[in-house]
């Protein structure tokens, strides 16, 4: 089961409002708050695209660029220790500390 929706590069998180029985949604990974929801899934999806066009159309008619996929570089501290065992690991399996990270975050984000 999944609680994602995918459409022309943008994605999105499924919940479920039990309180007014309806289904939301929030495209994520954009600065805008971009919500849609409806009470079916077949409703929903077609609110997510309607969410998403409407969201390309209105940065278009503002003059802004809409938020894209992201760029790919990632930067962020670890302890020195974690940092030595993790160079470790990739050279023993004969990969750049970049490529070793690559794979250990996808496959830790599914």
């Amino acid at each position: 089961m999944t609680n994602t929706m995918t459409y022309k590069g943008y994605s999105a998180r499924i919940e479920y409002d039990d309180e007014d029985g309806i289904l939301t949604g929030r495209i994520a990974g954009i600065r805008d708050g971009v919500g849609f929801y409806a009470d079916t899934v077949d409703a929903l999806r077609a609110a997510f695209h309607e969410a998403v066009e409407d969201y390309i159309e209105t940065c278009e008619r503002v003059g802004k660029e809409p938020q894209k996929a992201y760029s790919g570089q990632v930067m962020f501290r670890v302890s020195p220790d974690v940092h030595r065992r993790a160079a470790l690991a990739a050279e023993l399996e004969g990969k750049s500390l970049n490529q070793w990270a690559e794979e250990a975050l996808d496959r830790a984000a599914g």
